[in-house]
């Protein structure tokens, strides 16, 4: 009560310090009359008296001043800080715009990365007590996070004691029946209680009933709230309504809330009943499947991983067969949604992080070299009777400014930036990344922002105070602008040139580690040329197309009316996934005529045409392509690429001729009929794997892909090839239209590491503009402080080159040490970020070695401006001048 009292008080005298003045005048002439009178008392002559009684009180002006910065809150102080600041930067505008440039460029970085990295791997989940959800996996050693089976997933949900909930889900495209014709629709088939287990109730309708996910049960179908606003116009009538979906009828129950996201969703449109199991889910060996599950209160990870590691156990003892050295996992869903972008965005971050340093090095530089510059000023100000505080509080003042003005500009830049880099997500990846929706500023973001500035304000209000304490500045009346000033400001700016050419070098040395990397991953050998090279997908209405004849003779005219097309030269076709693609479908075989264990060897499958190897231009390493007539009545056969040959023969074993089988259920034996070279299957950065490919007459699908040979731009025959399928039947969707250059380059893989190698290089040349300007600035200071010193070296004799490689070895000095230091700082650096780097050593000596010679030479070139100053000098006007 007492200090809010005194506030009310000091907030009183602020307001009305007219009537405090009067009131403290009259007080003081009170005690001053009070004085006098005592003197005169004691005989003193009157005026004599007078004076004396004054000059015991003191001075009066002073008094009035102290007794209201003690009860007031210094506004009127602060007020006279700020406006003497803003003339200061005002006469300095070369000075203001740089400092507040350098700082708006490192925050705008700083932020904008910060929020992306808020958004994927701080901010908690949308769902209900986001910590307790896991993904949880099967796992074999060729893939540690893997689908499950149904089976297992029904045995997994019966027999856990970690679980409340066990959930699937597995991501569908829809074939949606409209007036207008089929299109296909983004899906997602989940089990009864998915949405139950992530906490989600729909914002229209209702949830799943338990056992609406059984085959036996009425399909039904939730909406989400896009495709509600879109598709039916937001009507509430929509509940009950009938959608054909993969030309079964679907009751739509319900529409999910506007703000709800599922990243493995892909922005699905409709959510749909599990209603498994369908032909492969029967199979324990079908693995499709992704399940969610939430802990029980008290349950740890590590707890749940062992309880599903112990289930995995009791399956492969039950089901040798399917099961044999199949383990599980368990990872936070968090985990399971950003996947491969953590690594990522912590080097950007970390990258942003020192291109923030070197920016507050430099600013910091520029606030010395003006300190110095201003020490006669506070001197005098402080020989005045300016207080320590006070020029505390003014240099805090400036600095205040400077990183206000700086931080609102940053703001601004950082907003743009996340626009900026949000738009340069390719389509298919933005809906992987659900989590970028709500991109922006929010309390994390702002509180991020706030701790910089604060930083920033203390860094730049201490500093240049600590190099002009008040003592120093009283000696300063007599040191002048010589002698110990220069010196230990040349002393502090070399530390801090130093510093920012090392932390130059990390950010370098990174840039070119991701760079050479992302060289690498897109001069990677895949197998075939993918210039001249389009691609889309195919789905045919199964209920016209589903059989195995209609699939075949859909194939075929597919094929015939795409290869009518002008520039076209060869077409293929493809089930079940075409280069670049990690699509998980694969199947397990064994050599015939070995010993078998019921050892998994788990490898891709692709069903393709006889012409789907030619259109690829890939190369038929020995044996030969498959026949049109080879469809299920004739011999399975098969080709395999040169790593499955590595992995299951011996060299010099011929695999021409050798016969495979399926497991664990033994089918008839598959000839091998020819080896092709290892065609990228999957994404760039990981190893081709062993890889099966079938004839698709004798597996044919009324979904397939098709591949195209072009001898014009390939972009330019897209909208025609899609025109062609839609004369054969309006009712065939047609998507993901696009050329293999541009799968290639908007794949994750290569989008991930194309991102960072140009984000990092940016802020790896901003940092080298920025250390050079700030070694340019220590030299050219250097100099400027030893006119006296270089113009008697001229006038004794000196040679203009003597004057060079004086001034020029010192800047040497200050690059070599901040190089050595930076190199030893990047090569741990560069270890730390081993996971994001493809086919380049941390320690790659071309990159560090071509590091360390553009700093040198950057360190050279900033100082040989200063250095030509310097042996320009006229000895007789330096002289003169003195």
């Amino acid at each position: 009560m007492d200090s809010l009292l005194l506030f009310f008080r000091k907030l009183a005298i602020l307001f009305h310090r007219e009537k405090f003045s009067s009131e403290m005048e009259e007080e003081m002439a009170f005690h001053r009359e009070q004085q006098e009178k005592a003197l005169l008392s004691d005989g003193a002559a009157p005026d004599s008296a007078h004076y004396a009684a004054k000059r015991q009180f003191g001075n009066t002006t002073q008094l009035k001043e102290q007794a209201h910065e003690l009860v007031s809150f210094h506004f009127e102080t602060v007020l006279q800080d700020f406006r003497f600041a803003i003339r200061q930067l005002r006469k300095n505008p070369g000075f203001t715009f740089t400092a507040i440039g350098m700082l708006a460029l490192g925050m705008c970085a700083s932020i904008a990365i910060f929020a992306f990295v808020d958004a994927a791997l701080i901010k908690p989940l949308p769902y209900r007590d986001p910590s307790r959800l896991v993904g949880v996996f099967e796992s074999i050693p060729e893939c540690p996070q893997c689908p499950l089976s149904y089976p297992d997933y029904l045995d997994w949900k019966r027999l856990n004691t970690v679980f409340t909930s066990l959930d699937l889900y597995q991501r569908n495209g829809f074939l949606l029946s409209t007036p207008e014709g089929a299109q296909l629709a983004r899906g997602l088939r989940v089990s009864d209680g998915f949405l139950r287990t992530l906490g989600i109730t729909p914002l229209l309708g209702r949830d799943f009933y338990p056992g609406e996910d059984l085959a036996s049960a009425q399909a039904t179908v939730l909406l989400s709230y896009a495709a509600w606003q879109q598709r039916y116009g937001g009507k509430d009538d929509v509940l009950g309504q009938t959608v054909i979906l993969d030309g079964a009828p679907y009751t739509i129950i319900g529409v999910l809330p506007r703000e709800f996201q599922f990243a493995p969703a892909r922005s699905a449109e409709f959510w749909a009943a599990l209603h498994a199991p369908n032909s492969c889910e029967v199979r324990r060996s079908c693995h499709g499947l992704m399940a969610v599950a939430r802990l029980k209160d008290g349950v740890s990870i590590q707890t749940a991983l062992a309880d599903t590691k112990s289930i995995a156990a009791q399956l492969e003892i039950q089901y040798p067969d399917s099961n044999r050295g199949q383990g599980a996992a368990v990872a936070t869903l968090a985990d399971v949604i950003v996947g491969d972008i953590r690594p990522i965005l912590l080097v950007l971050l970390g990258g942003a992080g020192l291109l923030l340093l070197i920016a507050c090095v430099n600013v910091t530089s520029l606030l010395l070299v003006r300190s110095e510059g201003r020490r006669r000023e506070i001197a005098v100000r402080g020989a005045l009777g300016a207080s320590s505080a006070r020029l505390v509080r003014q240099f805090a003042t400036e600095g205040f400014l400077l990183v206000g003005i700086g931080s609102a500009l940053g703001i601004v830049l950082a907003g743009w930036l996340m626009r900026l880099l949000t738009r340069l997500i390719p389509t298919d990846m933005t809906a992987n990344m659900s989590y970028l929706q709500d991109l922006g500023f929010n309390l994390r973001v702002g509180a991020f922002a706030f701790t910089i500035a604060i930083l920033c304000m203390a860094l730049f209000s201490v500093v240049p105070t600590w190099r002009l304490s008040l003592a120093s500045l009283r000696g300063g009346l007599t040191e002048g602008s010589r002698g110990s000033s220069v010196n230990s400001w040349s002393r502090l700016g070399s530390n801090l040139v130093v510093m920012e050419i090392a932390i130059a070098m990390v950010l370098l040395v990174g840039a070119g580690l991701l760079g050479k990397s992302l060289y690498r991953l897109l001069h990677v050998n895949l197998g075939f040329q993918p210039d001249h090279l389009a691609t889309l997908e195919v789905d045919a209405p199964d209920d016209v197309y589903g059989k195995d004849e209609s699939s075949i003779a859909l194939e075929r005219r597919v094929i015939s009316e795409i290869e009518k097309l002008p520039g076209v030269q060869s077409v293929g076709v493809s089930h079940l996934g075409i280069p670049m693609d990690g699509n998980g479908n694969t199947t397990w075989f064994r050599v015939i005529g070995r010993p078998w264990h019921g050892e998994h060897n788990d490898t891709p499958q692709r069903d393709v045409s006889p012409t789907y190897f030619t259109a690829l231009h890939a190369k038929l390493v020995r044996g030969r392509y498959f026949n049109e007539n080879e469809d299920a009545s004739k011999p399975s056969v098969a080709i395999v690429n040169q790593a499955l040959v590595r992995k299951h023969f011996s060299n010099d074993e011929d695999a021409i001729g050798k016969q495979l089988s399926f497991v664990p259920v033994a089918t008839k034996p598959i000839e091998i009929v020819g080896v092709v070279e290892d065609i990228k299957e999957g994404p760039l950065d990981i190893a081709t794997p062993p890889v099966l490919y079938f004839p698709l007459n004798q597996n044919p699908s009324d979904s397939f892909a098709v591949v195209v040979r072009t001898s014009q731009s390939e972009a330019s025959v897209l909208p025609a090839m899609v025109a062609a399928i839609h004369r054969i039947d309006r009712n065939i969707a047609v998507h993901d239209e696009m050329t293999m250059t541009e799968k290639i380059n908007n794949s994750q893989t290569a989008y991930l590491h194309h991102s960072s190698a140009w984000l990092v290089g940016g802020f790896a040349a901003m940092a080298l503009l920025l250390s050079a300007i700030g070694l340019y600035g220590v030299v050219a200071y250097s100099v400027s402080q030893r006119t006296r010193e270089l113009g008697i070296r001229l006038a004794l004799g000196a040679q203009p080159r003597a004057v060079y490689q004086l001034v020029m070895k010192e800047a040497g000095w200050l690059a070599a040490a901040g190089i050595a230091i930076g190199l030893a700082c990047a090569i741990a650096v560069a270890t730390l970020m081993r996971g994001v780097l493809f086919g380049v050593r941390s320690w790659d000596l071309s990159t560090l070695a071509a590091v360390a010679l553009v700093l040198g030479a950057s360190a050279l070139v900033a100082s040989y401006v200063p250095a030509r100053r310097a042996a320009s000098l006229d000895p007789v006007e330096v002289l003169r001048s003195e």
